[in-house]
């Protein structure tokens, strides 16, 4: 992203109306637009913007656009569970920023900040799996510590997928599931968030094969 582009995009996240943004360009640098400013005046700027709050958007190597903000993680995780489930289609982040628009009707990332509209989303998502996957999020106090993970939640929506309602009923097949794609003992404890990622992954592949999707 050029230098200009960043300002720009600054302006945006931090909520600046032309007038604002231009006075701030004129204090910094002396001059109101980006265009007549060297590098080195431009990155004033885009420090004096970061000091403000400004969070440049990050990139991945393919260069598509990452998510940023304090749900972040949550949501995503989320999304790449419908993906394991069979549900979304598309894991790639542009299928979640399109979802959360058309739930919040915020097509920037800045909405990743907002405990509101993400709480929407979140919940959304959820009721989306629980609808098409019948992920159970039920919370009650019967549940044990390890019942209580998502990623439990979801690798047993994904058994069920896998191996029908009857077989699943019959914990050892699953937990010997689990045995073999962690190649390690699982009984008797609770698993890591980064286990059950390994779990999910490995029970999305072999939903997408019997459903002849990659």
């Amino acid at each position: 992203m050029s230098s200009i582009a960043a300002i720009k995009v600054a302006q945006k996240q931090l909520g600046l109306d032309d007038d604002v943004y231009r006075a701030k360009l004129k204090l910094i640098t002396g001059k109101s637009s980006a265009k007549d400013m060297t590098e080195e005046e431009r990155q004033a700027v885009i420090a004096e913007f970061r000091r403000l709050g400004f969070k440049p958007i990050e990139r991945r190597q393919n260069g598509r656009q990452k998510l940023s903000g304090r749900y972040a993680g949550k949501l995503q995780a989320l999304w790449i569970a419908g993906f394991n489930l069979g549900v979304v289609r598309d894991r790639d982040d542009a299928a979640l920023i399109a979802f959360v628009k058309a739930q919040t009707g915020i097509d920037h990332v800045r909405w990743l900040q907002d405990a509101e509209d993400s709480r929407k989303v979140i919940e959304a998502l959820k009721k989306w799996l629980s609808r098409e996957a019948s992920v159970d999020w039920s919370v009650h106090s019967a549940l044990q510590p390890w019942q209580r993970a998502d990623g439990y939640r979801i690798a047993q929506a994904q058994w069920v997928i896998l191996v029908g309602a009857v077989e699943a009923k019959i914990p050892r097949a699953f937990w010997d599931a689990v045995k073999g794609i962690l190649g390690q003992q699982v009984s008797g404890r609770s698993l890591t968030s980064d286990e059950w990622i390994t779990v999910m992954n490995a029970f999305g592949r072999r939903i997408r094969e019997k459903k002849g999707t990659r």
